[in-house]
């Protein structure tokens, strides 16, 4: 959550300076398989200040830092900040208008004092259940919740921040992960009531529209399809030549067709394998209807819209790899969104930093030999 906050910020314009632990920085750098392209994903456009927190001479550069901040990023656990005394009464006294978000497993309340991470409360909140098919649960497919927490924090700071230019002070805001869960989850809590029965999970639910799948193309690949309403239909079957389809009172509605999707859905998969993939886009496409070629997350690297669009920014891994990353999804006036920093080597802002605090070189020298700082 902290670096996905912190990433939107910076993405946005802030100058946003990562804290990392001295000497080794931050341990997402090192981390393996479905995580190793975290940190760099999560972590241009910010400066790293490598500091050894413990250290009382680390601690006060810190301080001194937070003095100088509209704003201060914590996703630590629950009571690390008020052991460090970094928490906000102690920021907020030396720098009133400060805007501080701590991003938590849970907010306040009786679980807030349990870690969490975004698998825990996918289980935890219904999400994993709504996924996965009956007795499955199953994470969805990315650090949804991680992400979600993070934004949302953003927009607590950009309204704490609109309320101080009203008041002159900051304030303290949470935000968490459980809560984004349930958030998320929200709309199947309000269906339960609606129908007034258990949500399915999504594999198993009754779907609103007949056709609204993917199905095979003759290339062996899948296209996903939605005929959503019954222009769809009509476009759908007029286009591949199907009269007898649209004179059949059994598929008259889309409810009619949602009732006949065992009859329905075989025909539609025997239409769609007749095609290429390609055949099959080009079709849906020019007729005006949903539909999505199945891609995996290597395919965006080379989409034609996201290439147009220059919504790709090259990021580096490390000195020998780089990857096209998306940037924010937002088109903001004339500005440009994009890459403003690479990922930064750990430390590799702190002399700068402490330089703009006026710490003089043979301090930072001093501080660095001692390993309170990494430069």
């Amino acid at each position: 959550m902290g670096p996905s906050a912190g990433l939107v910020l910076g993405d946005l314009g802030a100058d946003v300076i990562k804290i990392e632990p001295s000497p080794d920085g931050d341990r997402t750098r090192r981390l393996p398989g479905f995580a190793a392209g975290f940190f760099a994903a999560f972590n241009r456009n910010k400066r790293s200040f490598g500091v050894d927190l413990k250290r009382p001479e680390g601690l006060e550069l810190v301080l001194q830092l937070c003095d100088t901040a509209d704003v201060v990023l914590e996703n630590f656990a629950p009571g690390t900040m008020e052991r460090l005394g970094c928490d906000y009464d102690t920021l907020s006294t030396r720098n009133p208008g400060l805007v501080m978000a701590s991003m938590k497993g849970f907010l306040s309340g009786p679980y807030e004092h349990r870690p969490a991470l975004d698998e825990v409360v996918q289980f935890m909140g219904g999400l994993a259940y709504m996924t996965g098919p009956p007795g499955q649960p199953l994470r969805a497919g990315t650090s949804v919740i991680d992400i979600m927490g993070g934004t949302y924090a953003v927009v607590g700071v950009l309204a704490a921040l609109r309320e101080r230019d009203q008041t002159g002070r900051g304030q303290y805001l949470k935000s968490a992960l459980f809560e984004s869960t349930v958030f998320l989850v929200g709309q199947h809590l309000a269906g339960e009531v609606v129908t007034g029965q258990p949500m399915p999970p999504m594999p198993a639910r009754q779907g609103a529209w007949a056709i609204y799948e993917p199905f095979e193309t003759r290339d062996a690949e899948q296209v996903f399809i939605g005929l959503t309403s019954d222009n769809h239909w009509q476009r759908f079957c007029t286009e591949f030549t199907r009269p007898d389809l649209l004179d059949d009172s059994r598929y008259a509605t889309n409810e009619d067709r949602v009732s006949e999707r065992p009859t329905l859905v075989p025909i539609v998969a025997e239409i769609v394998r007749g095609h290429s993939t390609a055949e099959i886009t080009a079709i849906c496409d020019r007729i005006g209807v949903p539909f999505a070629p199945v891609a995996k997350p290597g395919d965006l690297v080379d989409d034609p819209h996201l290439r147009a669009g220059n919504r790709l920014v090259d990021v580096d891994i490390d000195d020998a790899l780089s990857t096209p990353l998306p940037k924010l999804p937002l088109e903001l006036g004339d500005h440009d969104l994009g890459l403003r920093r690479q990922p930064p080597a750990p430390g590799e802002h702190t002399r700068e930093l402490l330089g703009e605090l006026g710490i003089s070189a043979a301090t930072i020298e001093h501080y660095a030999q001692l390993g309170i700082v990494l430069i």
